[in-house]
């Protein structure tokens, strides 16, 4: 008997890895491949595809889509209808079918993307990393980043708790948890201590 949950209507492919608690709604489809943490959510209609490693954790919203070379590290929030890339130059007449075509796309613990963003293949998003709805992601974005528009461009710092960072003249914050964090450049924050 399978240690997670599964809804009716969700096709796990025999060779899938599924953790501890997991649950899977409707409509969704996990290939052979596809490595799945404890204690995730996977709401309706999600795809997760051969080599794609998600953590524990996760919450990955309806309707999203996980091609092959998604990596989702622990506790990754994914948003309604938020779309990841895994090839930079599709062509119909000429696919980029195998393996070495795709690009991996990494997103570090605890990062956000809300509804409806889209992540271009080949980026990290880094620790607590936060994706505005509707952003388009088309580089790396530094921890603790708040990014939003067309191109994502950072707006401001976010504690791993979720709260917006005002910093002082000495360039530090500190969260609604106590935690203090340092701004240390114009592309690097992180807590301190």
């Amino acid at each position: 008997m399978a240690d997670f949950f599964a809804h009716d209507t969700a096709l796990i492919d025999a060779g899938a890895t599924v953790g501890e608690g997991t649950k899977i709604w409707h409509f969704s489809h996990v290939m052979a491949g596809a490595t799945i943490g404890q204690n995730c959510s996977l709401g309706q209609n999600v795809y997760v595809a051969n080599r794609v490693t998600i953590g524990d954790g996760c919450k990955i919203q309806n309707n999203v889509s996980l091609y092959e070379g998604i990596i989702l590290e622990d506790y990754v929030f994914c948003g309604p209808s938020m779309v990841f890339t895994n090839v930079k130059t599709p062509r119909c007449e000429f696919p980029r079918n195998t393996s070495d075509d795709y690009l991996t796309t990494r997103v570090k613990r605890g990062a956000s993307i809300g509804a409806n963003a889209t992540i271009v293949c080949g980026v990290t998003l880094h620790e607590c990393a936060f994706v505005a709805a509707g952003a388009v992601v088309t580089k790396d974005v530094p921890a603790y980043a708040m990014v939003a528009g067309v191109p994502a461009k950072i707006m401001g710092w976010m504690s791993a708790y979720g709260d917006v960072l005002e910093f002082d003249a000495e360039g530090f914050a500190v969260d609604s948890m106590e935690v203090k964090y340092q701004r240390f450049s114009a592309l690097q924050v992180a807590p301190v201590g």
